[in-house]
């Protein structure tokens, strides 16, 4: 039986979940819900329903796990706990700093109606989440780094939109080089988060609007850009979808330890990732964790939980049998 899926918002995020749920044979598509007009937005799937996301409560009982494709700036904070309240969720939350308050909030709503919730899944926070987690226990004594891009950021392009005057925008993440050396030559160096990567935005501007206030609150918002030196460029709407159509991303997890009885061996693990399309490698993690949602709601492990919680062989179509003699 194929586990019933939902989508909530019809973004980048919205299209890369279709994607995936077409090659994935045991997942099916049964609804996209949107704040617009219904009759406004085509999809890709055929026969399936575009419904207004105020109408979503009638579709309790027929989804098995509704994936929220908002922004994490301010669309799912308020989101995921609210339909964590009606069906089993997903969402790819990616404020750091606020992820022990999001938790907090979805777990409340999804325990207290028998509902399973997953938040902050993805790429990172998700794999590089698991892979900062496993090279952390390997090697007790090491430190960790993570470098992002350089590539585009969905959630700080949002974070950019979502400014009084902007009409558009795109923002790069960019390892500093010479940093990125250094922890591969297992240096361990000691580096703040300006020393690690630079951020580099696209902005245009609607007519009238005052670029130097734009500025101005692109480099101090705090968890985006005022701990990083960022650069803001304006650009026209022609240049912005000529030049920064794609939306590519990627980066590496490293860690860097010592084993031995006087820690005389280095040891250096790296994970990294290289990207074509941010969203639809995003979206493709996020429909392997919806089969273990579906999963855990019929084993009764309701709550909120995140990519540590889950066992891998949840994640997999394969049965036990079948992942234990191919993959193991």
């Amino acid at each position: 039986m194929s586990t019933r899926i939902g989508i909530y918002g019809y973004g980048n995020l919205g299209r890369g979940i279709e994607c995936a749920v077409k090659q994935n044979k045991d997942m099916e598509l049964v609804a996209v819900f949107t704040r617009r007009d219904p009759s406004s937005v085509k999809i890709q799937t055929q026969g399936v329903p575009v419904v207004a996301s105020s109408d979503v409560e009638s579709w309790v009982g027929k989804i098995d796990v509704l994936v929220i494709c908002g922004g994490s700036a301010t669309d799912l904070p308020t989101m995921t706990p609210k339909l964590a309240a009606m069906f089993n969720v997903i969402d790819s939350f990616d404020t750091h700093a606020r992820v022990p308050e999001h938790f907090a909030n979805v777990d409340a709503a999804a325990k207290q109606n028998n509902k399973v919730a997953v938040i902050s899944c993805g790429w990172d926070p998700g794999m590089f989440s698991l892979n900062r987690l496993y090279a952390n226990c390997v090697l007790p004594c090491g430190s960790d780094y993570t470098f992002w891009g350089k590539g585009v950021s969905q959630g700080h392009s949002d974070a950019i939109r979502r400014i009084e005057g902007v009409q558009d925008a795109r923002q790069y993440t960019i390892p500093v080089q010479e940093a990125l050396d250094a922890v591969r030559s297992g240096k361990n160096p000691e580096l703040t988060t300006r020393q690690k990567h630079t951020r580099e935005c696209f902005v245009v501007l609607k007519e009238g609007a005052d670029a130097k206030r734009v500025e101005n609150e692109i480099v101090t918002m705090p968890n985006y850009f005022s701990d990083y030196d960022t650069t803001v460029h304006f650009i026209s709407q022609e240049e912005l979808d000529c030049d920064h159509k794609g939306i590519p991303h990627g980066g590496f997890v490293i860690r860097c330890g010592k084993t031995g009885w006087n820690e005389e061996n280095t040891h250096v693990i790296e994970y990294s990732l290289k990207l074509d399309s941010n969203p639809e490698f995003t979206t493709s993690v996020i429909v392997a964790y919806a089969r273990a949602i579906a999963r855990l709601a019929k084993e009764g492990s309701y709550g909120c939980k995140t990519v540590f919680d889950i066992a891998p062989a949840y994640l997999s179509p394969l049965s036990g049998e079948e992942i234990r003699a191919h993959l193991l």
